[in-house]
């Protein structure tokens, strides 16, 4: 099940978040799998691009954020401690 799907902002791109712990990123037009972002423990409740397009952010049943590379897929940040499961993923827009 997809629990939220968000185009980038120059809209070439789509980030799904998922029930099976994971989030993708994918192209738009073609529909191609660039990236699964897997390590998550949990559901993935939400994702959402950085404006710049360079940083992915997920929000999980797991009580854990983490924030991901665009071009690489590659988890650089797990954001641990929350109590509770995190439910939204917001960047400043600056």
């Amino acid at each position: 099940q997809i629990w939220s799907a968000v185009c980038s902002p120059d809209s070439f791109l789509v980030l799904t978040a998922a029930e099976d712990r994971s989030a993708k990123i994918w192209i738009a037009e073609s529909g191609e799998c660039l990236h699964t972002l897997v390590g998550h423990g949990g559901r993935v409740w939400r994702a959402a691009f950085s404006p710049d397009m360079l940083l992915v952010l997920t929000a999980s049943l797991d009580h854990t954020a983490r924030i991901w590379s665009t071009d690489s897929g590659e988890c650089l940040h797990a954001l641990v401690g929350h109590e509770d499961s995190v439910s939204s993923a917001v960047f400043s827009p600056d």
